[in-house]
C-alpha cells in the first residue's frame, strides 16, 4: 500500500460496498488510508492491472480490462481473456471473464482452453461445409456443442484411466486408483487432469464474426452481459443486461432442477445445488455431476486432497441421480449495424461487479460511466485520459465508477481498508467497443 503523506479515516461495515463485509467481521470501525486523486489512480493501476487489446477488422475497435482484488492475502480466483481467434484465415473476435470457486485449478484452464477449443469447433464446422455461409443458428449451435464437448472431457479424462465410467472403479483397489492419479514423479498428466475435477468455474464468453456483423454470448454461471448503447443525445443511454443468472437467486433455475429431480427435496436446500454450490450452471464441479464413487473413489484418493471430507459427505448423501449441475450455455444473439456511428459497449463482468454496485444501481452507474466515455472526446479516444496510457481504459474507469467515483474517502476505502480478508468479491470486467 502506498505511505506518502499517509493520512487514516475510519470505516464501518456498512461503508464497504457489496456484501463481503458485515457487522460479524469487527471490530468496527477500521482504519482506511485516505488518498489523494494521484495515488487513487496508481493503487487502482497497480491492483487491477488494467490492459488494452486491438479488435475487429484492422483493428478499429478494442477490449479493455481488468481484474481486481485489493485484499493482500487474497488471491483472486477470477480471470479474463482477449483474444482473436483465426479460423481458416479469418479473425473472430473472443472475449470472456470466468469467475472460479473453490480454488483456481480449473478456471486457469478454461480461460486458457476454451478459446482454443472454440477455434477448432469452428474451424472444423466452416471445413465441413465448404463454401457454405453459416447462419446465426448453426454458430450458436456450434458455440453450444464446443462448450459442453470441453465440459465433458474434464471428467471424462479421468474416468478413461478406469475402462470409462464409474463403474471402472470397481476393477480397482484404493491402492491402485492412488498409484494412478497420483503421478506427479512421471510428470503428473494424470494428477492435474483429475485436480481439474475439484474446482469448478462460470464462464462468460463472446464472440464476434470477423466482419463484425454478428455478436454472441455465451454464458454458464452468473457471470453478466450488459450492453450500453447511446440514444438520440450523449445523455440518453440504453442499458441491457443480455444474460440470466444462473445461481440460487434465479427461480426459475432452482425449479429446472427440481424437474429433473423428482422425489428429491434435498436436490435444492438453502437455494443451493445439494445444499451446497450457489451457481447451477459451471465448469467443472465433478462432485455435482457424477456418482458419489467418483469424488470418494477418485478425489478422496488425490494427494494432497481432502483434509477433511465430512463437509462433501453432506451434499454426497443427497447425490443420488447425477448430473444437478450443466455447462449448456445460455447463447445470446445480435445483429451489429455497422452503419450506426453511436457509441455501443458491451460489457463483461463477474459478479463481483454487480455486488459493488448494489447500493448505487447497476444502471445508474453504468450510464453515468457511459456519460463519462464520450462527454469531452469523439468515440474513438474513449476517455479524457492521455491515449494510449494504462488510465486511459474502459474497464478500470467502469471499476473507479463501480468503488466510489468521485468520492475519494469512498474509493479509498475499498482500496486501503485495515482488513486481514478480503472486503470486497473478486472483480474481472471486460468492456469492448461495438
Amino acid at each position: 500500500m502506498l505511505i506518502e503523506r499517509a493520512s487514516y479515516n475510519w470505516a464501518y461495515s456498512e461503508d464497504i460496498p457489496g456484501s463481503r463485509c458485515g457487522p460479524e467481521d469487527g471490530p468496527w470501525p477500521r482504519s482506511y488510508q485516505v488518498l489523494d486523486e494521484d495515488s487513487l489512480w496508481r493503487e487502482l493501476r497497480v491492483l487491477a492491472k488494467p490492459q488494452s487489446n486491438p479488435l475487429g477488422p484492422a483493428g478499429r475497435f478494442k477490449a479493455d480490462s481488468i481484474n481486481f482484488q485489493p485484499s493482500p492475502s487474497t488471491k483472486t480466483q477470477d480471470r479474463y481473456v482477449v483474444t482473436q481467434l483465426d479460423v481458416n484465415g479469418r479473425l473472430w473476435s473472443f472475449t470472456g471473464v470466468f469467475d472460479g470457486h473453490l480454488g483456481d485449478v480449473t478456471v486457469e484452464h478454461v480461460a486458457h482452453h476454451l478459446p482454443i477449443i472454440v477455434r477448432d469447433f469452428l474451424r472444423k464446422a466452416e471445413e465441413s461445409t465448404p463454401g457454405v455461409r453459416h447462419t446465426p443458428e448453426s454458430i450458436s449451435e456450434c458455440f453450444t456443442k464446443a462448450i459442453m464437448a470441453f465440459d465433458d472431457a474434464i471428467a471424462h479424462d479421468v474416468l478413461d484411466l478406469f475402462g470409462g465410467s464409474v463403474d471402472g472403479l470397481d476393477d480397482y483397489t484404493d491402492a491402485q486408483i492412488r498409484d494412478i492419479i497420483n503421478d506427479q514423479h512421471k510428470g503428473g498428466v494424470n494428477w492435474r487432469k483429475a485436480r481439474l475435477c475439484m474446482y469448478g468455474t462460470t464462464a462468460l464468453v463472446a464472440l464476434v464474426d470477423p466482419d463484425h456483423q454478428n455478436l454472441w454470448v455465451a454464458n454458464v454461471g452468473d457471470c453478466q452481459a450488459i450492453m450500453a448503447s447511446q440514444g438520440n443525445t450523449a445523455k440518453d443511454w440504453k442499458i441491457e443486461v443480455l444474460t440470466t443468472t444462473h445461481n440460487g437467486d434465479n427461480d426459475a433455475e432452482l425449479e429446472r432442477i427440481r424437474k429433473r429431480h423428482p422425489g428429491e427435496p434435498e436436490c435444492i436446500v438453502d437455494r443451493r445445488v445439494l445444499g451446497a454450490l450457489a451457481p447451477t450452471r459451471c465448469f467443472g464441479d465433478i462432485p455435482f455431476k457424477q456418482p458419489p464413487a467418483f469424488t470418494r473413489r477418485v478425489l478422496y484418493n488425490l494427494f494432497p486432497g481432502f483434509h477433511n471430507t465430512s463437509p462433501w459427505e453432506e451434499f454426497l448423501m443427497r447425490n443420488r441421480t447425477p448430473p444437478y449441475i450443466s455447462a449448456e450455455p445460455q447463447i445470446i444473439h445480435r445483429r451489429l449495424d455497422g452503419s450506426d456511428p453511436s457509441p455501443r459497449f458491451l460489457i463483461l463482468a463477474s459478479d463481483g461487479f454487480a455486488d459493488l454496485c448494489e447500493g448505487e444501481g447497476q444502471k445508474r452507474i453504468i450510464e453515468s460511466w457511459a456519460r463519462g466515455m464520450v462527454a469531452r472526446n469523439p468515440p474513438e479516444s474513449v476517455t479524457d485520459s492521455e491515449p494510449g496510457s494504462r488510465q486511459d481504459n474502459m474497464a478500470l474507469r467502469l471499476l473507479r465508477r463501480a468503488v466510489g467515483g468521485e468520492d475519494r474517502f469512498g474509493v479509498s476505502r475499498v482500496l486501503t481498508l485495515d482488513m486481514d480478508v478480503a472486503w470486497i468479491d473478486d472483480t474481472s470486467i471486460v468492456v469492448q467497443t461495438l
